[in-house]
């Protein structure tokens, strides 16, 4: 009679350690100043962060956003869309729900695109204000104070600036040519398309038509924002050296094809409605 077998012991590959951030030591004193602007009554925040191979950052910037959130609203959510991340993206989440109940994951099964995540992060937001950053660590969540008190009676979206950039010299030239480039082609009212720090009006949001799943989806933002004749008002932040992982956007491939979708873009919002317009002046459409 042979002896049973042994149990079979499952082996649980450990969490990534999150990388130390930068901004930190500003974040810890901010989250414990006497004064910090405070929502009314009655007003919520869902804060939504797109995550691709964010395994070592995510985890921070939902603990950093959870200390925040205590401390300026009464009633909140975090949001964070796993954009078919292949790294442990998804145990840190799941690890991180059991911490924070307000925490709420979107997960694509293949990756969608800056666009697609930032698309399923807005439709998924259940709050009166919807603030999103990105899951690398570049941004402070924390900083998103500076936005609160710009969100009065009439505004539909406050956009970070870059104070100044975190990054080398290359990637500054190739993010003011593509700021400049989107603000010409569609005219929009702010000083840095390429800051993903934005804080909007939930109803506002749902109410805009938004297609793109690329990163084209933040000049769509700003057009459409203009478009539905709320306020814009702008604010200035830091911007930090990526810790951990690399960009998706800085490689000459990515770069033509980013210019690419740009022009598809404003064929799409100006040529084709302006083309429109006229056909409608002249009866020729409907």
């Amino acid at each position: 009679m042979h002896a049973p077998d042994p149990p079979l012991k499952l082996s649980v590959a450990p969490l990534p350690e999150q990388t130390p951030m930068p901004w930190e030591t500003v974040a810890q004193d901010r989250v414990t100043r006497d004064i910090l602007p405070q929502l009314s009554e009655g007003e919520s925040l869902s804060v939504m962060f797109p995550a691709y191979n964010d395994a070592h950052t995510i985890g921070s910037l939902v603990d950093w956003s959870a200390k925040i959130l205590a401390r300026v609203a009464r009633d909140y959510e975090i949001i964070v869309v796993n954009d078919g991340s292949p790294d442990q993206t998804a145990a840190v989440l799941t690890d991180r729900q059991q911490k924070y109940p307000f925490l709420r994951v979107v997960t694509h099964e293949k990756n969608g695109g800056y666009g697609a995540a930032l698309r399923s992060g807005f439709a998924a937001a259940r709050k009166t204000y919807v603030f999103y950053t990105d899951g690398d660590g570049q941004y402070d969540p924390t900083e998103l104070v500076v936005l609160l008190p710009q969100m009065v009676e009439g505004v539909g979206m406050v956009n970070g600036y870059k104070l100044k950039r975190g990054d080398n010299w290359v990637r500054v030239v190739v993010g003011r040519s593509y700021h400049w480039s989107a603000k010409l082609l569609f005219g929009l009212p702010i000083r840095d398309t390429d800051c993903d720090f934005r804080l909007m009006r939930r109803e506002v949001l749902d109410s805009l038509t938004l297609t793109s799943n690329s990163g084209s989806i933040c000049p769509e933002l700003v057009f459409e924002m203009k478009n539905s004749k709320m306020k814009i008002m702008e604010a200035g932040v830091h911007h930090y050296p990526r810790v951990s992982g690399t960009s998706q956007f800085f490689k000459p491939k990515r770069i033509i094809a980013s210019l690419g979708k740009l022009l598809a873009l404003w064929r799409k919002l100006i040529l084709w409605r302006t083309g429109g317009r006229i056909l409608r002046a002249l009866g020729l459409r409907k």
